[in-house]
């Protein structure tokens, strides 16, 4: 397997994974070939240095031996310097009266730019015939290892929106309690429009004063900061390189956004510069990401690999998918973190 960008003769194969999220999988993957062109040129001129932050789009695809693309995932160079970008942020109003004997703490919910600027991991999904192995953790993680060789091009903290609870039928609680009250349609339509750039237009029509919680119903309130079943693994990888959630939800099914400072994040910070060896890793060996430190040719694996006096032993095979030769540079990092579960 290897992580390469993405490059326009993919396109067949990313209508294909589109089609294979269902309604409410991936709003940033929609199955509308036009939208998808156009992203795939533009990350194509990310790639070649052609994007100011503000519009980077690094789109990255899962390739397997065969030359088969499995899975994709993204990152933004930043959000909101186009358009505004929406989160609610989850405060606290306190209300009292002494002569009452009243006292009451109500979460509040703030609609807020805080997150703009950042830079944001997007567009994780992995064909469900591939989700074993390393394959996952590949896809997931070798987007930070990219960030570590280039650091010069995202911003100085990372964020991640994740899926939000919702039920078999793909009805958000949350939504049905607030937002269906300001538009006229499904959550996986609005799901859908965010994907095609309308966020900000959707959320224009939201109301801007704060909200009390009470008013929402139960269910909506239960669900608030909370992931989809589905998508707890991907959060506690997430966690497991440092990030946090800090009191930021998706406007529209309340899902948690998770942020890191760039430089803290654990495949960044613990990524080393090392020479490639070619040989016998060892029993012993321990996974490792391995990135060939280039940027439109970017390639990126993750193999049993051994350090060795400043280099990183790997597998000829190892090599052939980085398109390396011993001696040359490689950036490097164990797959795992130490807490995370294997």
């Amino acid at each position: 397997m290897i992580v390469r960008p993405v490059c326009s003769s993919d396109l067949p194969a990313l209508i294909a994974l589109a089609r294979s999220t269902g309604t409410t999988g991936l709003t940033t993957l929609p199955a509308n070939e036009e939208r998808l062109a156009h992203r795939v040129g533009w990350a194509e001129k990310t790639f070649r240095g052609e994007a100011g932050r503000g519009d980077a789009d690094y789109l990255f695809v899962l390739e397997n031996d065969d030359g088969e693309v499995v899975g994709i995932s993204a990152i933004a160079g930043a959000v909101g310097l186009r358009e505004p970008w929406y989160n609610y942020r989850v405060g606290l109003t306190v209300s009292a009266s002494q002569e009452l004997d009243i006292y009451r703490e109500i979460p509040t919910l703030f609609l807020a730019n805080d997150l703009t600027g950042n830079s944001e991991l997007c567009s994780l999904f992995l064909r469900s015939d591939h989700r074993s192995g390393l394959n996952g953790r590949l896809l997931a993680k070798a987007r930070m290892l990219f960030i570590a060789e280039f650091p010069e091009l995202f911003g100085p903290k990372i964020i991640a929106e994740m899926r939000g609870m919702s039920d078999e039928q793909g009805r958000s609680p949350f939504w049905e309690s607030l937002g269906r009250h300001f538009f006229k349609m499904e959550f996986s339509q609005a799901d859908y429009l965010t994907g095609v750039g309308n966020k900000a237009f959707i959320a224009e029509l939201m109301p801007k004063f704060p909200l009390y919680t009470c008013f929402l119903s139960p269910a909506a309130r239960e669900v608030i900061g909370r992931v989809h079943t589905d998508t707890e693994p991907a959060l506690a990888m997430l966690k497991s390189e440092g990030f946090s959630y800090q009191g930021y939800v998706d406007i529209f099914d309340a899902g948690p956004a998770v942020e890191c400072e760039t430089a803290k994040i654990r495949a960044v910070h613990d990524s080393q510069a090392l020479v490639l060896a070619i040989g016998t890793p060892g029993d012993d060996a321990t996974p490792f990401i391995i990135h060939n430190r280039k940027r439109e040719d970017c390639r990126i694996a993750a193999a049993p690999a051994r350090l060795a006096a400043g280099t990183l032993v790997v597998d000829p095979l190892t090599a052939k998918r980085l398109r390396l030769s011993a001696g040359d540079q490689v950036r490097a990092v164990p797959l795992s973190a130490a807490r995370e579960t294997k």
